[in-house]
C-alpha cells in the first residue's frame, strides 16, 4: 500500500501545532489543559506514522493501542510514556472524570511537565519515522519559537 505522504504530514504538523499550544499553556498555569493538549500531541503523532504507513482511517484515542498496533521499535520502547499519557484523556477535561473536585484542582506543575516531556518524546520519535530524522535533532514545536 503506498504510504498517505500529505494525511501523515498533516496530523504531524497538528501534532507539532499541539505540542506548542500545551508549552504555552503550562507557561500560563493551564496544567490540566497542558497535559490534555500533551495527550493528543502525542495521539496525532502516532496516527501520523500509522498514515505514514498506508492507513486509511486510524481509529482510537489510546496511545498505547495505537503504538502496539504499530509493531515499531521506535514506539515500542515509548510504552511507558503512551500508557501514563492515556491517563489524560478523559480526566484532565470533564469534572466527572474524576471522584471529586475539578480538573485544575487535580492536576498541577509536576504532572503538566511531566505529560510534556513524554509527549516530546513521542512527537518526536513518530516525526523521526514520518519524515526521518531532523539534522540538528530538534523538535521544532510548529509554533515558530522552537525554545
Amino acid at each position: 500500500m503506498r504510504p498517505r505522504t500529505p494525511i501523515a504530514r498533516a496530523w504531524l504538523e497538528t501534532a507539532l501545532q499541539d505540542i506548542g499550544a500545551a508549552e504555552k499553556l503550562f507557561r500560563s498555569g493551564y496544567c490540566a489543559h497542558t497535559c490534555f493538549l500533551a495527550h493528543q500531541a502525542a495521539e496525532k503523532a502516532v496516527k501520523a506514522v500509522h498514515y505514514s504507513r498506508g492507513a486509511r482511517l486510524v481509529v482510537g484515542h489510546g496511545i498505547r493501542a495505537l503504538i502496539e498496533r504499530l509493531e515499531s521499535d521506535q514506539l515500542l520502547c515509548l510504552l511507558a510514556a503512551a500508557r501514563e499519557l492515556d491517563l489524560y484523556y478523559i480526566p484532565t477535561r470533564y469534572p466527572t472524570g474524576l471522584d471529586s473536585g475539578t480538573p485544575m484542582e487535580a492536576f498541577g506543575d509536576e504532572q503538566a511537565r511531566r505529560a510534556l516531556s513524554l509527549a516530546r518524546s513521542i512527537v518526536h520519535a513518530s516525526r523521526k519515522i514520518v519524515e526521518g530524522a531532523d539534522p540538528d535533532g530538534e523538535l521544532s514545536t510548529g509554533d515558530g519559537s522552537d525554545d
